[in-house]
């Protein structure tokens, strides 16, 4: 018996060297991950009841990973007001973001540059419903159309205003 304990022994030593490395492995590989990990973008959306486009919208941010919280409202005239969206970008539902706001059918790739860059703005618009943004699709994709996000409010240091003071383009999409 006094010779099987050192093999015991040694078994015992073995597998514990290999737990604590595997364990350490798992640790590292555990951090690597966590540093990689998107977070999780809630977004409140205020819309209609009715509007069909506002929720292909909802659907396209869901698609690209943010968490939506939508609103049904009867009308958005006085939310638009009331939290600054010109009245002459304003759209068909509203959302809000990290202190941005979101007007109109503003794709998910442009939201998500936004709340990276964090430029010091109110937020981002597409004024009306260009056939071809995000919940305006067509079936014929010929008849969708160009169209610009715009930056509004705050300032714009270094960027170009259009023709409306304190609004330029963020970003366009062609068809």
């Amino acid at each position: 018996m006094p010779k099987k304990r050192p093999r015991i022994r040694a078994t015992f030593v073995a597998l514990l060297a290999a737990l604590l490395t595997g364990g350490a492995l798992f640790l590292a590989s555990g951090a690597t991950a966590d540093s990689t990990i998107e977070p999780v973008r809630k977004i409140h959306v205020y819309k209609t009841p009715t509007c069909g486009c506002c929720t292909k919208w909802i659907d396209h941010l869901r698609e690209a990973g943010f968490e939506v919280e939508a609103t049904n409202m009867p009308d958005l005239t006085t939310l638009k007001a009331m939290n600054g969206v010109p009245a002459e970008l304003t759209s068909c539902h509203t959302g809000m973001i990290e202190g941005y706001l979101i007007e109109g059918h503003v794709p998910a790739s442009d939201i998500t540059k936004l709340l990276q860059e964090r430029p010091k703005i109110a937020g981002l618009a597409v004024p009306g419903m260009p056939m071809g943004s995000p919940g305006m699709e067509h079936p014929d994709p010929r008849r969708h159309e160009a169209f610009d996000v715009l930056a509004f409010g705050g300032t714009s240091e270094g960027d170009a205003l259009s023709d409306r003071e304190g609004v330029r383009i963020f970003s366009s999409h062609a068809p």
